[in-house]
């Protein structure tokens, strides 16, 4: 099994996408690469931790590919906003990709060349090494599961 933490705005649609693509076996949402210890949902909203919403996502990579994983997560972002995503404005809302084994960049960049070729404007999707990562709070886990028709700034059916 291989790991990669994937940030794309609010972190409720990121992760109820990438749960259902065919060989990922777990997701769940958390704070990833700021510099405050265990932070609250409330805290890291404040845009002074550092802190992304990220969805940590779990692959068989004989089921799926890094490659088609990442190809799904840039068709729902917008990768040329900065500390945005839909209406979703702070630091916390930005852009990134996080990994954890370095093996996986070669996939990671030849991706991001691709997605450089369909926008007129700079990426502004961090891709740097995970730094910490802790798991969100319980209500956020499968929000969207749990609160069907609940708020979401991604087109769930792509």
């Amino acid at each position: 099994m291989k790991e990669i933490y994937l940030a794309g705005g609010c972190f409720w649609g990121v992760d109820a996408y990438l749960s259902k693509i065919e060989g990922v076996v777990e997701t769940h949402v958390g704070y990833a690469n700021g510099h405050v210890e265990s932070p609250s949902y409330e805290r890291v909203c404040t845009g002074t931790t550092g802190h992304t919403e990220t969805t940590y996502v779990k692959y068989d990579e004989n089921k799926v590919s890094l490659e088609k994983i990442l190809n799904k997560f840039w068709g729902i972002i917008d990768p040329t906003l900065v500390n945005r995503q839909g209406p979703d404005i702070g630091s916390q809302y930005r852009t990134g990709i996080y990994y954890v084994d370095d093996a996986d960049l070669p996939v990671i960049n030849k991706t991001l060349e691709e997605v450089k070729k369909k926008y007129d404007k700079p990426i502004a999707t961090e891709i740097i090494p995970l730094k910490s990562y802790y798991k969100a709070e319980e209500y956020h886990q499968d929000y969207l599961k749990k609160n069907p028709g609940g708020y979401c700034h991604i087109d769930l059916n792509k």
